[in-house]
């Protein structure tokens, strides 16, 4: 789980959407921000990862992947996105099936956590 969250980082850094939507299932959940409403979907999971590594979204890690001895895993990572002059604080929480395919990834952060 924690080299899959690796190559999720590593996909943004190379530019490759196609590298980081490859991780998920095709029938996987993105909840990005939780509480925002859900993307799903192969075609919905694609156009998502285009989106965000076309803006030059850049994500570098806060901490150490964390991973647990059930089917989820952790990172604490700082998001930026140089299109829109942003930088966003996020701990995503991504669930695998027994296949490493990511099932479902819960994005955790909210306004106060958005830097202009």
């Amino acid at each position: 789980m924690k080299a899959v969250l690796q190559s999720y980082v590593d996909g943004f850094a190379a530019g490759d959407p196609a590298a980081v939507a490859g991780l998920f299932a095709d029938d996987a959940v993105i909840e990005d921000p939780v509480g925002h409403p859900p993307v799903q979907g192969r075609a919905a999971i694609d156009e998502f990862y285009a989106n965000a590594v076309g803006a030059g979204t850049k994500l570098t890690l806060d901490t150490p992947i964390r991973g647990s001895h059930g089917s989820r895993a952790a990172m604490a990572f700082t998001v930026e996105v140089p299109a829109m002059g942003i930088r966003i604080r996020a701990i995503d929480v991504l669930t695998f099936g027994e296949d490493g395919k990511v099932t479902r990834m819960e994005a955790f952060w909210g306004p106060d956590d958005i830097e202009q």
